[in-house]
């Protein structure tokens, strides 16, 4: 029997691999197939958190637990381990400590900060990536205001932010700031007067997943706390001196001594290398989360464009979603390992809550708009719930946010 069990390869601990991973070791025995998880770092993090520990509203080892609390040891081995390279047609799969053979690939890679080749904006903006882009940009902020507060000769750009892009990162990540700049100020004795935070989007609406009421009230919110928007306004590069700007054709410098980049997301720079037809480091599926041409290759959560029967735009990449297709995937690696037909993905859209700071927010649940303390509660409720369903109740009670 050991001879014939099938080696499932998952590659990438986020919210789509790691929800992978624990459904299937309850749909699967050990002697069904030899499951390995190969992830770079041996915790799983929180991307959707992302923007507290950015801002320094959290401490950065809040959003991460280790991936070992979440998986059955019995049926799951774990890898700590950078992909290098996948080989599709070799069935293998390369990494800084081996190579790895597969019968059932799911590509789970997550994604990286997508600049749109904006000159300069890699080098000279913070991007909101991952743990340690996080931990480097909440330091900076920080740094920036003791500079201010200990220098004889003050530079008022040490109080100066710009954040680039008013999507779902953008305003999250202002909802942050405008609640830590008042702790910073106090701290450093700081006039929280002098303190200008700019938010610069190009189209012309925010937020475009909501109503326009929603978008008001998300931004009378943070320009009530000091936030100025330049909606409409692209950029075209960024340099040591902040943001330049276009406003009617004329380049224009926005100065900051801290600018922050959170405009753009795509999937990892490795589907480019491993498949044709990738965009933005995203592939096309098939209905059942498979890609064109491999029945046995899923790719799941950012690197993936799953488009909706009768739709022509894929998802956007979300945690809910990417949760949801792991749990489908699971599913369909037990029906090929029975020897049964796969199913299609069906996405339940259960809402979208974008918060503003600890206590506010607004959002769309069920279908109702939703703001203010309510909307909060369900972001809460939506987060809490995302780590019970991979680490179950103890590690919910540990890191839930109630």
């Amino acid at each position: 029997m050991a001879q014939d069990r099938k080696k499932v390869l998952v590659l990438g601990a986020g919210y789509a691999g790691l929800q992978t991973i624990t459904k299937l070791q309850k749909l699967i025995s050990a002697e069904d197939a030899e499951v390995t998880l190969i992830n770079k770092n041996d915790y799983h993090y929180e991307s959707t958190w992302l923007h507290e520990a950015s801002a320094g509203t959290i401490n950065y080892e809040e959003l991460l637990y280790p991936i070992e609390t979440a998986i059955d040891n019995s049926k799951v081995n774990f890898v700590k381990a950078e992909v290098t390279k996948i080989d599709r047609n070799a069935k293998k799969v390369e990494t800084d400590s081996g190579i790895y053979d597969f019968d059932i690939l799911v590509v789970a890679l997550g994604f990286i900060s997508e600049t749109f080749g904006i000159e300069g904006m890699k080098d000279y903006a913070f991007q909101i990536e991952n743990v340690l882009t996080s931990r480097k940009l909440s330091r900076h902020i920080e740094d920036k205001f003791a500079n201010y507060a200990s220098s004889k000769e003050k530079d008022e750009n040490d109080l100066a932010i710009l954040v680039g892009g008013a999507g779902f990162t953008g305003i999250e990540f202002l909802g942050e700031l405008v609640t830590r700049i008042p702790e910073l100020c106090n701290k450093y004795g700081v006039d929280q007067d002098k303190v200008r935070i700019t938010c610069v989007e190009a189209a012309p609406k925010m937020l475009p997943m909501f109503s326009d009421e929603l978008v008001n009230y998300a931004v009378s919110f943070l320009e009530d706390r000091g936030v100025e928007f330049k909606i409409a306004t692209p950029i075209v590069a960024a340099n040591e001196k902040g943001f330049v700007v276009k406003v009617d054709d004329k380049e224009q410098q926005l100065e900051a001594n801290t600018a922050v980049w959170a405009a753009g997301v795509r999937g990892s720079e490795l589907m480019e290398e491993s498949f044709e037809g990738v965009k933005r480091g995203r592939i096309v599926n098939e209905s059942d989360l498979t890609i064109k041409g491999y029945d046995d290759i899923f790719v799941i959560g950012d690197c993936s464009a799953f488009i909706p029967e009768g739709e022509e735009r894929p998802l956007p990449t979300t945690a809910q979603i990417a949760m949801q297709q792991g749990e489908a995937t699971a599913k369909n690696i037990a029906n090929i390992l029975n020897g049964n037909p796969t199913d299609k993905f069906e996405y339940i859209d259960r809402g979208t809550v974008c918060s503003l700071g600890a206590h506010d927010g607004v959002g769309v649940v069920f279908g109702k708009d939703i703001a203010g303390k309510k909307a909060s509660f369900m972001k809460k409720i939506i987060d809490t719930r995302a780590i019970y369903k991979i680490g179950g109740f103890g590690l919910a009670f540990k890191k839930g946010k109630f």
